[in-house]
């Protein structure tokens, strides 16, 4: 069924405090995800590295699902072609998968200020991997995660292969992977998957709390830091240590870096501004 409403009450965006809130927003299908909603949760991502006032990201849904994956009755137009020609050519599944899914991980991989999922339910696919590129993951009791590609006798995309292990070691993640079963939010937690579980009437309390806490915050030394440990997944020792020197030299060149050491002398908290 398709959903005439603005773009822009599908996925809902807020600021509020230095936070902006991603919020998907079609509860009746369990927020299966669009072509048009993956790209605006793209471009919002983006808008937040960009924009110095936003601080944190919280990425989240309504209703009783997170993101059951993608939506696969949504689709875009196909581009006109010659007589004859087939309707899927080799390296359109490629490119779809890479314009589409993975670009969205990429996005949360590469925001420059900390993104928070707070997966209030069912988060599937996609879904399930765009919560788990985030920084931060907390969960409602009631959520679950389902890597649900073998179910429909395909391979994970977006980034699935790449994320997972990096979290849960390849043993746990083939499981997850090969089954295709249901992962409740506390398995979730126990597996390292999810960094905390909280009753679901106070997840929204929960993540505001973390993504305050990241608002005050010295903003460019949470980037860079963000930035370091991604990196360090895929470094030698030798460029772990490189990265992190240069690193260290920029950051000791911002505001927050004085102000963090002025207040170390001072004896005093310190007050950081994102800068």
């Amino acid at each position: 069924m398709a959903d005439d409403r603005p773009l822009d009450e599908q996925v809902q965006h807020r600021t509020d405090g230095g936070v902006a809130w991603i919020t998907l927003n079609r509860p009746e299908v369990g927020n299966a995800i669009t072509p048009d909603q993956r790209d605006r949760v793209i471009d919002l991502l983006a808008a937040a590295s960009s924009d110095i006032a936003v601080r944190a990201v919280v990425v989240t849904a309504t209703g009783k699902a997170f993101c059951t994956g993608a939506d696969l009755r949504a689709s875009r137009p196909a581009a006109a072609r010659p007589e004859g020609a087939p309707d899927r050519a080799v390296g359109d599944i490629s490119r779809t998968i890479r314009d589409g899914a993975q670009r969205l991980v990429a996005a949360v991989l590469d925001c420059e200020v900390p993104v928070i999922a707070a997966v209030n339910g069912t988060a599937a696919g996609i879904g399930a991997h765009l919560a788990l590129a985030c920084d931060l993951v907390v969960a409602a009791d009631t959520a679950s995660f389902i890597e649900v590609f073998v179910r429909r006798g395909i391979v994970p995309d977006g980034g699935g292969a790449y994320l997972l292990p990096r979290l849960i070691g390849p043993h746990r993640t083939k499981e997850l992977m090969f089954f295709g079963d249901k992962v409740p939010a506390a398995d979730a937690e126990r597996l390292g998957l999810v960094n905390r579980v909280v009753p679901a009437d106070e997840l929204e309390a929960a993540a505001a709390e973390w993504a305050a806490r990241l608002a005050a915050g010295p903003t460019r030394a949470l980037a860079l830091t963000k930035w370091l440990v991604n990196r360090s997944l895929e470094s030698d020792r030798a460029g772990a240590f490189a990265d992190e020197a240069v690193a260290q030299e920029l950051t000791m060149h911002t505001a927050d870096a004085q102000e963090g050491i002025a207040a170390f002398v001072e004896r005093r908290d310190p007050t950081y501004q994102g800068w």
